[in-house]
């Protein structure tokens, strides 16, 4: 088989002019918004998403837990690169390369590239290692040498300290980190020297360094999800969700 050319990713929508097609708009979001529906099932099915009582990194006690690394097989991480990059397309997000953050990002990262590269678009990848090699090429960055505009593909933003870190490395090398793809955006208040600010890590990213981020779903779509779901044990969650929404919900 013939190796797919690697060059600068772009993935756009077909323009549309919105006089001609009125409807574009509304179409192209009531797709989103399928896919992010399908996407919550998707991790519900897969163990990935639960709902109980889990304490979060800011100390917040949620009514949910998100584990991106419950997608521990091949057929559930084949499928995770596959809403990646459904939602990549439609986003009309251009880029030239993916760098997976370790560690969550980095089977997230080379599995999207993989899921890309099959549809026809190959782009290079890196990640970083925790620690510096000291023997080998050395060094915290393996893969492609960083260059031009970079995708960060992670699960969730939490505090955001990843993609700080992801930043740093990738400007250092002298290239330009360009946006930032996750699963799911729990759409929540950050956390700044243990204190609550009324910014999530998500507006943080894209408000303050101006980068894009594209996520598969977001908490309104997991409160969509519960709403339609005629499972009593199941909907019975959203108060405890919206509760949650209601105190530490940004924006």
């Amino acid at each position: 088989m013939v190796a797919a050319e690697r060059r600068p990713l772009r993935l756009r929508l077909v323009s549309l002019n919105k006089r001609t097609f009125p409807m574009a708009d509304e179409m192209a979001k009531t797709e989103e918004g399928a896919l992010a529906q399908e996407f919550v099932q998707f991790a519900l099915e897969s163990g990935v998403l639960r709902f109980g009582q889990f304490k979060t990194k800011a100390g917040r006690m949620s009514p949910y837990f998100f584990n991106a690394g419950l997608f521990d097989d091949g057929a559930k991480l084949a499928r995770l690169a596959a809403f990646y990059a459904d939602r990549l397309i439609a986003s009309g997000l251009e880029f030239d390369m993916i760098f997976g953050p370790a560690y969550k990002g980095i089977p997230l990262g080379a599995t999207v590239a993989a899921e890309l590269a099959r549809r026809g678009r190959n782009v290079p990848f890196a990640y970083n290692r925790k620690e510096a090699k000291d023997h080998g090429e050395g060094g915290t960055l393996v893969g492609a040498p960083l260059s031009g505009r970079v995708l960060i593909v992670d699960d969730v933003m939490s505090a955001g300290t990843a993609v700080r870190e992801s930043i740093a490395a990738i400007r250092s090398a002298g290239a330009m980190p360009h946006a930032v793809a996750i699963a799911l955006d729990r759409q929540e208040k950050a956390t700044e020297n243990g204190i609550d600010v009324d910014h999530s890590a998500v507006q943080y990213v894209r408000q303050q360094l101006g980068m894009q981020v594209v996520a598969i779903a977001t908490l309104d779509d997991l409160l969509q999800y519960l709403s339609g779901r005629a499972d009593d044990e199941l909907s019975a969650h959203r108060q405890g969700v919206l509760d949650y929404r209601a105190r530490y919900g940004a924006g």
